[in-house]
């Protein structure tokens, strides 16, 4: 777990991350907020509280007394918002600055083509 963010909202990328790399499919039963409060030492609440911002994003559907369900389009719900999220916090910066030092669009992606060919 990662001291800098709040509880809630890294169990709810956890289980966001198991939906994107199908450790997670559709309809597939995730674990309840006791299990997930027992399996990392903490508050139920803060388990539930994780759970519940995905049933709010469409992500999880509820069976009545029955538990928490992956929905049919959580991947690719999770998928765009991730998307989005790169775009705004990665490329958007990265555009500004090459914008700043007279780097085109053809500069920045022969720049990435040479780090990415660098692996």
């Amino acid at each position: 777990m990662d001291e800098g963010r709040p509880l809630f909202q890294q169990i709810a990328e956890q289980i966001e991350d198991s939906v994107l790399d199908g450790t997670l499919a559709a309809d597939t039963q995730v674990p309840s907020t006791n299990e997930l409060a027992a399996f990392h030492r903490i508050n139920p609440a803060t388990a539930a509280k994780g759970i519940n911002q995905l049933v709010s994003d469409g992500i999880l559907y509820k069976k009545r007394g029955i538990g928490m369900f992956v929905a049919g389009d959580a991947r690719q719900r999770v998928l765009d918002r991730r998307r989005e999220a790169f775009a705004r916090d990665f490329v958007e910066p990265l555009l500004a600055e090459a914008r700043r030092l007279g780097l085109n669009a053809a500069d920045v992606q022969n720049l990435i083509e040479k780090r990415g060919g660098e692996r």
